[in-house]
């Protein structure tokens, strides 16, 4: 009997957790990644979501196969049988979710510091948030502009001030997002790995214009992103 209710809860499992893979791997959940460190969140991501998954599967087979197995019988009426506590179970389960947490933590701390860390020679570019629009400064070439344009393959470190309330910049496609809060000076960095045009987002409820504050993040091949450059600069 043992073997045979192991068997279908094994059995249970599996189908559970074919049927969530395919949702979740199959379905296009999220934009394509155009970062480096994108990459690495996408990783931590894809982590998490496989403990979850697993953790999901393993609990609905056991409550699924417990409704089908052990209820109540028509006209049983008795009281269900006393069960007292069991000790090992209680260690294994208190043991494996500390020790999942445990990696998820882990991981994330390795990928939030090579995240954070900034080449030697890196490029600069100062972001303003105000209601409702972003402005780009380039310490390099002397220029201000209303579009974000990056060189692809080139780590850029973006300083972020904010002239009036809390906004948040975040390209869905590089997947990192920063608070830009009045009074500080924030950063991010961000290593693009696509070119194309991306929309910027504000993801900070920032007042009657929020849905509009929106701009363009324009990751170009070095060669034409020196041509643009030059051109702007030359103006």
């Amino acid at each position: 009997m043992r073997r045979n209710t192991i068997t279908r809860l094994v059995g249970l499992c599996a189908v559970l957790g074919g049927i969530a893979f395919v949702v979740a791997y199959f379905i296009p959940w999220m934009p394509e990644t155009g970062s480096r460190e994108g990459g690495r969140i996408d990783d931590l991501y894809w982590l998490a979501s496989i403990i979850s998954l697993a953790i999901f599967v393993i609990v609905t087979a056991a409550l699924l196969y417990a409704i089908v197995r052990f209820r109540a019988r028509p006209g049983d009426e008795e009281d269900g049988k006393p069960i007292h506590g069991h000790t090992r179970l209680e260690m294994v389960w208190t043991a494996i979710p500390a020790a999942l947490v445990t990696a998820i933590a882990v991981s994330s701390a390795v990928v939030l510091v090579k995240n954070e860390d900034l080449e030697s020679g890196h490029r600069v570019v100062e972001v303003r948030a105000a209601q409702f629009a972003w402005s780009f400064t380039y310490p390099d070439l002397g220029i201000t502009t209303g579009e974000l344009r990056l060189p692809v393959g080139e780590q850029v470190e973006l300083e972020l001030e904010s002239d009036d309330v809390i906004h948040s910049f975040w390209v869905p496609e590089w997947r990192v997002k920063q608070d830009v809060v009045p009074g500080t000076l924030q950063r991010l960095i961000v290593t693009p790995t696509k070119t194309g045009s991306f929309a910027l987002i504000c993801t900070e409820l920032c007042g009657l214009g929020h849905a509009v504050m929106r701009a363009h993040a324009i990751v170009m091949a070095p060669e034409e992103y020196d041509a643009w450059a030059a051109e702007t600069a030359a103006r």
